[in-house]
């Protein structure tokens, strides 16, 4: 539906009220001062700019009717200036980057010239025309035609012209989504389906282009070699031993290569002008076919092919088809007599199936009319070096077929349908030439689709047209002759051609030469655009090019590739290789099409609206199944190769964000794992820690303690969910900078230690209430964090802030509050890093009390990593008197063997001894500690208020200097009074006898006892675990009430004391690990 826009014109109109005028320039005066001078000033973050906006305006163009967005206009132009920056757009072409460096160093900038715009027809139609009809259309076509008959041989045209129009279709709606630069199908299925893919396609792309290049050159040589100039052959090839062919391929290719190659590398615009010839040379010879056919309907050609009995000969090795001729009356053997015969004519030893079976003259071409139709309808599929034999003909099989004749026509290759499906599919490739040249097109968006489907139908239609033809005009036995031995070594096809068949074999000739030029031009450049995209850092040396823009280094490495293809030495056998990669492109074009409209992402609008998701999965079907119906074994290679590829670019390649629709397909997928996660909790056997890391930060802004990020990855190896988070203390807008800095300084810090997961800093008014907010709301849907992992606070008993402690222990309460596991790593900067490895030690696992197998899970979960891995797991658990530590030990054993781990088990006895008097006296010490805390806390109040008492004192003496001054509101005034008096002598009394109190006070009965427990079960710990390389504790709970918070602090130092590392573990409450399957 179009969309109707109305352009209301605004009148500049001066405002006529003087008053108004006047407060609008004071205000303007009172803000000139202050305003920056640049597009942000201060503390904001500029904007991320596009090169379609422009921040230049002019304050007296726009005037008062636009003063309400005045403000706005560094960074949201009006629409006036963004239409005209619109209108003034380019289509950028792939050498915009040579032409932005054209400005030498000086500050001269030299101007660009632009090359004429080209239509659908020239730009598109025709380019693809001269790369989609070549080789295989003159070389094989007619073979294919003879082996596969006519049924089939429709059957391998449908199937790969409906992959290449299915393709087509994605392809134009992918083009005419927005603006496509030169570069082509790489450019369109990177920026569709991210630089994985687009690096990975866009090699399969390169390298079918480069092994394209050889097949070209490898036919070309053919050609030459077998219809031009059959004595220009350096090894003598017989019949049957392909080997000396193959080898005259293989020095003449080289040479053509090395010519094509010093041609392209003097200048591309000899290989354009020369494209128009060649393109002529294609249109001139399938003309001549079509006239052949027209010409045979009347009158046949006068070609011959002699058959002995139904066999086919090679009539270059003689001039009669006769056994004998008379001359001068006299019976003399023919030349054909003395291949088969040894000795005179009397008494010769001739060939059992010569002497059994006579010689016959068929015409090769019988004509259209002919009826030849009907024998050519079927496949005729052979062995490797069969006679060729015509079907329906009748002969006298000889006894003796050991040793068969050398003058008969074989086959060279054992056929079958699949190999041919591969041998005929690089006829039907060539379709991206037109969007390869979008950069020079006048309108690309509508060029692209009409050319390609246009030119995809027309040679469609040449190809079904020509396979009916010459079914219906050749007779079989010379179709499936491949090099045309039976009609005296000339090119099948051009036997059918009007008025000569030279007209085919120069034409197919320079055809060749052309697409074989054509590759090695298109190759280079889009080896250079991927290297220039950075996504692989290994192909940067082939992004340099020549002062003119010519990839150099890409053009050399092209001829390399391309020479390994000549080097295998036969068009058939490089066939199915460049089939394998342009199917493979075709694949992820298709499924890029798929992807974008299955995803209905906002930014795909395609001007092209005969497409549909389905069509391209069809399309990609397609591509899949050819790849292995014509060569399984190539379609895996290509396939692991294309997979490395995609890993390197993963793990080593430049990240780049392009809006892919890999990325649109992942958010899709994680938006439904989520919604999926949130209907249910997860079972017991799926439960793992996924983390809340607390970190802390030090004045620079980078993370205090690096070894809890490793001892994450320890424990996590990349599985499950990590947040990593801190907070900053103050406002928003106050810190924001901080705040981007902090976590660019966390990112980098979970780099180095190999953590993955997320980051994320928030800033709050204090760190106690940023890290309640990430305990409630970190995380999003079923994908939230179950446990929180932090280091304990060094040093609390010497720091003068008790927040550290006091935000310590609140975060305890909110995580146990929340139903959350907590973890507390002590002594964090001792535990190992990532490149440690333990060699020997033990995990010793503490299980006082049961919270849900938590204690259980950690150590297997650690010995997992590689760092841990060597390390035996040892679990202690406590016996009271009255329990049986022996039957204990056994349930134990049985339970971790039910759980599937592998521990050692000791139980250990704890008398229940009376307290001791260094338990009483340090849980003394411990509250006279407490007490004298809260004394020196008030005293400290109490001093800063009497020295605000004495600086107002001595202010009030000089109030009169300054009669305008006024009192600031934190000023403090005191009228002493008598209830004043008294009430400040009562509160002194009670201090004084609160300090009193001190030294003759009793400790608690309940911290008496909690001291005990940790002081004994401190000394069973270290004499058990010191030599431990971990030790995992049961953290107990803290006090209910605020009022023992210092003491809970003391209770856990005695408790983890002489122990160099140590992991307290709380439960959240619920069953972590199971002994069920």
């Amino acid at each position: 539906m179009p969309t109707n826009f109305t352009v209301v014109p605004v009148e500049d109109t001066p405002i006529s009220n003087a008053d108004y005028d006047g407060e609008i320039l004071k205000e303007q005066d009172k803000e000139e001062p202050h305003m920056a001078r640049g597009p942000y000033s201060g503390d904001e973050t500029p904007r991320e700019t596009c090169s379609l906006i422009s921040t230049d305006h002019d304050d007296s163009i726009y005037g008062y009717n636009m003063a309400l967005y005045e403000d706005e206009m560094d960074s949201t132009p009006m629409v006036s200036s963004l239409l005209n920056k619109l209108a003034n757009y380019t289509n950028i072409t792939q050498g915009v980057i040579e032409h932005e460096k054209a400005e030498s160093e000086d500050g001269i900038q030299r101007v660009p010239i632009n090359g004429p715009q080209m239509g659908t027809f020239i730009g598109v139609f025709l380019p693809c025309m001269q790369n989609i009809l070549g080789v295989i259309l003159f070389l094989r076509l007619t073979w294919i035609v003879g082996t596969a008959g006519i049924m089939e041989a429709l059957a391998i045209v449908f199937m790969c012209c409906s992959c290449t129009m299915l393709t087509a279709i994605s392809m134009s709606a992918i083009a005419t989504n927005g603006v496509v630069p030169a570069g082509g199908s790489y450019y369109m299925i990177s920026r569709a389906l991210g630089p994985e893919f687009g690096g990975a396609v866009g090699l399969c792309f390169y390298l079918g282009t480069t092994f394209a290049g050889s097949m070209y050159i490898l036919g070309t040589m053919e050609i030459f070699l077998t219809y031009i100039m059959p004595n220009a052959a350096v090894f003598k090839a017989n019949t049957g031993e392909p080997n000396g062919m193959q080898n005259n391929m293989r020095i003449y290719g080289t040479c053509c290569l090395a010519i094509m190659v010093l041609v392209v590398f003097v200048g591309v615009k000899y290989v354009n002008k020369l494209a128009l010839v060649f393109l002529s040379c294609v249109m001139l010879s399938i003309m001549a076919i079509y006239a052949g056919v027209i010409q045979s309907a009347i009158k046949p050609p006068d070609s011959q092919v002699c058959l002995l009995g139904n066999r086919s000969l090679q009539n270059s090795m003689f001039d009669k088809c006769q056994k004998t001729e008379v001359i001068n009356n006299i019976t003399t053997p023919t030349k054909l007599w003395t291949l088969f015969c040894k000795g005179d004519l009397g008494n010769a030893t001739c060939d059992e199936y010569f002497t059994q079976n006579n010689l016959t003259v068929i015409q090769a071409v019988p004509g259209l009319l002919s009826g030849v139709i009907s024998d050519n309808m079927w496949a005729h599929y052979g062995q490797y070096q069969t006679v060729l034999e015509k079907e329906g003909k009748s002969s006298e099989q000889a006894s003796d077929n050991k040793s068969v004749n050398q003058t008969y026509v074989f086959s060279d290759i054992t056929t079958f349908f699949t190999l041919l499906v591969g041998i005929y599919f690089p006829s039907v490739t060539g379709i991206m030439a037109g969007s390869n040249r979008s950069g020079d097109l006048r309108d690309p968006q509508r060029s692209i689709p009409t050319g390609t489907i246009m030119a995809i139908a027309t040679t469609s239609f040449i190809y079904i047209s020509c396979v009916v033809l010459f079914g219906a005009c050749i007779d079989g036995v010379v179709l499936r002759d491949k090099y045309g031995e039976s009609v005296k070594g000339s090119l099948v096809v051009a036997t059918l051609a009007w008025p000569s068949s030279w007209v085919i074999v120069i034409g197919s000739f320079f055809s060749c030469c052309g697409a074989g030029l054509q590759s090695l031009t298109g190759a280079p450049r889009i080896l250079q655009a991927i290297a220039r995209d950075g996504i692989m850092p290994f192909l940067q040396v082939f992004g340099h090019s020549k002062s003119n823009g010519e990839p150099t280094w890409a053009l050399l490495l092209t001829a390399v590739i391309c020479e390994i293809g000549i080097l295998i030495g036969s068009l058939d056998n490089v066939a199915p290789i460049l089939s394998m990669f342009f199917l493979m492109c075709y694949l992820f074009v298709n499924l890029s099409c798929a992807v974008q409209t299955l995803l209905r992402t906002p930014n795909w609008r395609p001007r092209f609206k005969f497409y549909h998701w389905s069509l391209s999965f069809l399309g990609m079907s397609l591509s899949l199944s050819l790849m292995f119906v014509s060569s399984w074994y190539y379609a895996l290679v290509v396939i692991l190769i294309s997979g490395c590829i995609y890993k390197y670019i993963e793990y080593r390649g430049a990240e780049k964000e392009w809006g892919d629709g890999i990325r649109g397909l992942s958010l899709n997928a994680a938006q439904y794992a989520l919604i999926k996660l949130e209907e249910a909790p997860p079972h017991t056997k799926n439960w793992r820690p996924q983390l809340l890391v607390l970190l802390k930060l030090d004045s620079d802004l980078g993370v205090k303690h690096p070894r809890l990020l490793s001892f994450t990855s320890q424990l996590k190896a990349g599985k499950g969910l990590t947040i990593v988070c801190s907070v900053l203390e103050g406002t928003y807008m106050a810190r924001e900078a901080d705040a981007k800095l902090s976590e660019k300084n966390i990112k980098a810090a979970m780099a180095n230690e190999k953590t993955k997961g997320f980051c994320h800093v928030v800033v709050s008014s204090n760190q106690r209430d940023g890290f309640s907010h990430l305990i409630q709301s970190a995380g999003l849907g079923g994908m939230k964090h179950n446990a929180v992992l932090l280091a304990w606070p060094a040093n609390w008993k010497q720091s003068e802030s008790t927040l550290s402690w006091k935000n310590f222990i609140e975060t305890v309460r909110e995580t146990t509050a929340a139903h959350q596991a907590l973890l507390v790593a002590k002594n964090i900067d001792t535990f190992p890093t990532n490149q440690d490895r333990l060699a020997e030690g033990t995990i010793d696992v503490w299980w006082i009390v049961h919270d849900g197998g938590l204690l259980m899970l950690l150590p297997f979960l650690l010995r997992q990593h590689k760092v841990w891995r060597r390390c035996k797991m040892r679990i202690f658990t406590v016996a009271q008197m009255d329990d049986n530590s022996i039957q204990m030990k056994k349930d134990l054993q049985m339970f971790l063997y039910h759980l599937r781990l592998d521990a050692k088990v000791e139980v250990v006895e704890m008398n229940a001894g009376d307290i001791s008097a260094f338990t009483y006296e340090k849980t003394l010490v411990m509250e006279q500690r407490s007490q004298m805390l809260k004394q020196m806390q008030l005293s400290k109040t109490e001093r800063e208020r009497e020295a605000q008492l004495i600086h107002d004192r001595n202010t009030k003496s000089h109030a009169t200097l300054n009669d305008k001054a006024t009192p600031t509101s934190d000023r403090v005034h005191m009228t002493w009074t008598k209830e004043k008096l008294i009430s400040e002598r009562n509160r002194l009394r009670e201090a004084n006898m609160a300090v009193r109190d001190i030294f003759n006070m009793k400790p608690d009965q309940s911290n008496v006892r909690r001291m005990h427990t940790a002081v004994k079960l401190n000394d069973v710990v270290v004499n058990k675990s010191q030599g431990a390389q971990l030790v995992l504790l049961n953290m107990p709970g803290p006090p209910k009430n605020n009022g023992g918070d210092e003491n809970y602090m003391e209770f856990l130092e005695v408790l983890t004391e002489g122990l160099d590392r140590v992991l307290l573990v709380r439960g959240s409450g619920r069953e972590v690990i199971t002994i069920y399957s």
